[in-house]
């Protein structure tokens, strides 16, 4: 697979995909995005609104970043997650030992995370268990339901036939109602699709040089 490793505008690093023409995350900061979009909008707002352990399923794994942001949290708040994921296009194991965000977070927790076997139910802090199914999201066995969905796929100009309505409908039954899913992707048609698919769909702000996203509530 052709990538290569970015430093983004924040100082942390993304990776770019040649093979799709997209980067994993925000050129303007990769860690702020998943900050907001992820941490503030979507996990934060779920320990607010459910007791106890919190699954959560994330869209395109990538460069880890989200689950690092996730363990972050989940110690400081104290609280149990069981986070699965899948990821079609998994990045070398060499290139994942370049990235850098935050030195703890790196140093201590990534290299666990890539190195975690696939489609097995991996402890890597006693906060959070990872699961990795390396496979497309079509594709993907049942999984249970979740609390809380990342949608971080690759942007619909790259991979358009993860963006549907039909795809939509496959998250849907991920989600209890009442769950929630964010995406930094607030494009008309994706509101659209999200909307046909069974949520209440929000605008919020987003991060550095992105005027809004999407948190999506299961009715």
């Amino acid at each position: 697979m052709n990538t290569q490793v970015v430093v983004t505008a924040d100082g942390s690093h993304s990776v770019f995909n040649a093979e799709v023409g997209q980067h994993y995350h925000s050129i303007y900061g990769a860690v702020q995005e998943s900050d907001r979009v992820f941490i503030e909008l979507g996990l934060l707002y779920t320990f607010d609104r459910v007791d106890g352990p919190v699954r959560v399923f994330e869209m395109g794994f990538g460069t880890g970043l989200n689950a690092l942001m996730t363990i972050r949290e989940a110690k400081r708040h104290h609280r149990v997650i069981d986070y699965v994921t899948v990821e079609a296009y998994p990045i070398p194991i060499n290139e994942a030992k370049l990235l850098n965000y935050d030195h703890e977070l790196t140093t201590f927790w990534l290299p666990d995370l890539h190195e975690a076997p696939w489609n097995v139910p991996t402890p890597i802090v006693p906060e959070l268990t990872l699961t990795k199914y390396n496979t497309r999201l079509q594709d993907l066995p049942p999984i249970g339901t979740f609390d809380l969905v990342y949608y971080d796929a690759f942007a619909p100009e790259g991979q358009p036939e993860l963006w549907t309505l039909e795809v939509f409908q496959k998250i849907a039954t991920l989600l209890r109602p009442g769950g929630a899913l964010t995406t930094y992707c607030s494009k008309s048609a994706v509101q659209r699709n999200l909307r046909e698919a069974g949520f209440e769909v929000e605008k919020h702000v987003g991060p550095a040089r992105k005027r809004e996203v999407i948190r999506a509530i299961k009715i």
